[in-house]
């Protein structure tokens, strides 16, 4: 897929159709879909894969792993993150599914506890591959003993009450050292919240979107975005037509072609507005997507758009199940997911062994 993307644009562009993804897959040892995980009956979780090829899911995908476990991020060359399912901040197992390889990697630090944590790949030859995780500053001193006679604690709480400011704690695990380290913290304000939306890997990258409550009926969208070799932030303004919004409309960031994308689904009109962010960092419009045909077999929004499956073709999730939609074909692939959908995660990979773990 890889030689396919840099023999020419237009070879590319067609390594996005969801028909070349599925003869690709049919033809090599690739895989391609989503790694849905579930909770079922007595809370038990599951880690199933799905594919527009297969009517039916492959159940407890990550069965090889030495116990049960919960993904936390994945990455595009067939790298899955995960933790023990009772131990959400680590230690966690770095994965390739397909060649049932797995390494530990260490625990965070233990005093913060994991607000955001994400994963994408630097190299291949050799691999590298970095781990973001950002935590709540606020979190630090839930287990310390406040010192309510103490004149600098008081001071120190008055600051932190007048301030605007909020500071998100910053670890790197680096795959090359193999192990975490701090980096400089994240300053955002109290109004910036993070979208309950999974972060997109793009252009050596990652990205989430970011709301500020600061107005009353309408939201302030941002796109905040870390840059993984300089290991630097930086934000992004929304298109000004997207920058305040009604909550009842989906905007929600994407993948697409291998870019940083962002869908806008109208909800009054069920028009789907696809935007790309170019190189020069400008919002260009790509298309608009009428829905109307669509919302009539599967109503939105109780069936969210997830993610570009290809270039034409749209991921959705509901409560149990699963829906591959072809915008160009109006073509309709739904399958049922046993249990209550909790995440997501798109994966595509090949079988071959690759070292996780620098010697």
């Amino acid at each position: 897929m890889k030689k396919c993307k840099v023999l020419s644009k237009e070879c590319k562009d067609l390594t996005y159709e969801s028909n070349f993804m599925r003869l690709h897959s049919q033809r090599t040892s690739t895989m391609v879909g989503y790694l849905v995980q579930s909770s079922r009956l007595f809370g038990q979780l599951t880690s199933d894969l799905v594919s527009g090829l297969d009517p039916k899911p492959t159940q407890d995908f990550l069965n090889f792993l030495p116990q049960p476990a919960w993904i936390v991020a994945t990455v595009n060359g067939g790298l899955v993150l995960c933790t023990p399912e009772k131990r959400r901040d680590g230690p966690f197992y770095i994965c390739k599914p397909t060649t049932q390889q797995w390494e530990v990697v260490p625990s965070p630090n233990p005093r913060f506890w994991t607000a955001k944590i994400s994963m994408l790949v630097l190299g291949s030859n050799p691999l590298w591959f970095k781990i973001v995780r950002l935590s709540d500053s606020r979190d630090d001193t839930i287990d310390l003993e406040l010192d309510l006679d103490s004149e600098c604690s008081n001071e120190e709480d008055n600051f932190n009450v007048f301030s605007n400011e909020k500071s998100w704690h910053c670890e790197i695990f680096d795959s090359k050292s193999w192990e975490w380290r701090q980096s400089d913290d994240l300053k955002l304000t109290h109004n910036d919240y993070f979208e309950c939306n999974q972060d997109v890997s793009a252009c050596g990258a990652l990205h989430w979107l970011v709301f500020n409550d600061k107005q009353d009926k309408y939201t302030k969208y941002t796109m905040l975005s870390f840059d993984g070799d300089k290991e630097e932030w930086a934000m992004t303004s929304l298109p000004d037509s997207l920058r305040g919004n009604d909550h009842c409309d989906q905007i929600a960031p994407v993948s697409c072609e291998g870019k940083l994308g962002l869908i806008h689904l109208r909800q009054e009109t069920k028009m789907l507005d696809v935007w790309i962010l170019n190189y020069e960092k400008i919002w260009i419009k790509k298309h608009t997507i009428n829905l109307k045909s669509l919302h009539e077999k599967v109503p939105l929004p109780r069936s969210r758009i997830h993610s570009f499956y290809g270039v034409d073709t749209l991921f959705m999730v509901d409560v149990g199940s699963v829906s591959f939609y072809n915008f160009r074909t109006r073509k309709l692939n739904r399958i049922r997911v046993g249990g209550w959908i909790k995440s997501a995660y798109f994966i595509q990979t090949d079988s071959e062994p690759v070292k996780l773990k620098p010697e």
